[in-house]
């Protein structure tokens, strides 16, 4: 395959996109555009070509996708379903490479295919499978599990913002975790290396870790917190999060047990026995960069 020179990123502005966008400059080897809707207030740093474009049509999409090498998209969870005109676009633009909005858990496995909450990638998954049959089009999946420091903003795989950490079972889960700036590390890295990951999915983390663990060096960073686990069992969590779902009920309380699954659950494949880090260039984390990050969020 020939080289990617020409990149277009959908979602860049949010939390992973905007840090692709920063990495893939910085290389200083690719052309990067951003999708933009009309009207969006986002912006972009000098550099990215900026295209407003309506997400719901193909034929707004695919000539801002023209003469474009690859298409990133990192839109919301909660909006996979525009995903599909992106990738109708893209195959009509003759785009090469496709990364389509996986960045998460691990959906090579069958279990957390059928979670409420990935059913939908599932689906856009086995879609771009189908027209890589018919097209030009490539695609590389990429898993990394938990983010390690959007999960500790945002009280996900462990709740240091009031001191009162949720423990899953006994915490001594083991799961694969990855930093937002490793996932953008190895996206410029996958462009740079078309033929080693094509039409296949690549795995990466920063390390393999439990909450217990992150709560141990929590803990020795700020002693002097008044740290109060609560521990929850994660199979009546999830029983109750499936309930509420079903009434339509869509907050954290629900979300969240649902997504500890395919993240902590070893049934689900969220501890990466094999990873890409190798073939990508990525050096993983140590003890020290993990304190380092949790020193951003403990207050």
């Amino acid at each position: 395959m020939s080289s990617i020179k020409n990149v277009t990123i959908a979602g860049g502005s949010g939390s992973l996109g905007s840090v692709i966008v920063e990495k893939l400059l910085a290389t200083g080897k690719f052309n990067v555009r951003a999708l933009r809707r009309p009207g969006s207030s986002a912006t972009f740093p000098a550099g990215v070509d900026v295209v407003d474009v309506d997400f719901t049509s193909v034929s707004s999409l695919t000539p801002a996708l023209q003469g474009q090498d690859a298409l990133i998209i990192t839109t919301s969870s909660t909006a996979v379903k525009e995903q599909y005109p992106l990738i109708d676009a893209a195959v009509a633009a003759g785009v090469k490479r496709l990364l389509p909005s996986e960045f998460g858990s691990n959906l090579d496995n069958e279990k957390t295919r059928k979670l409420p909450l990935f059913a939908g990638k599932a689906e856009v998954a086995e879609y771009i499978v189908e027209k890589t049959k018919t097209s030009d089009l490539t695609y590389t999946s990429v898993y990394n599990n938990a983010f390690l420091d959007w999960g500790l903003q945002y009280d996900f795989i462990l709740r240091i913002s009031d001191y009162q950490p949720v423990i899953i079972d006994d915490g001594n889960l083991p799961f694969s975790t990855t930093t937002l700036a490793t996932v953008a590390e190895a996206v410029a890295a996958i462009l740079s290396k078309p033929d080693e990951t094509r039409n296949r999915s690549v795995f990466i983390h920063d390390l393999v870790t439990t909450q217990n663990e992150l709560l141990a060096l929590a803990k020795q960073i700020a002693p002097e917190k008044p740290w109060k686990e609560t521990h929850i069992n994660l199979g009546e969590a999830v029983t109750d999060a499936l309930a509420k779902l079903s009434q339509g009920q869509v907050g954290l309380e629900t979300l969240y047990p649902i997504l500890w699954t395919g993240v902590m659950d070893p049934a689900y494949g969220g501890k990466f026995e094999k990873t890409d880090n190798e073939l990508l260039g990525l050096k993983g984390k140590t003890e020290a960069d993990i304190l380092a990050i949790l020193k951003q969020f403990i207050k």
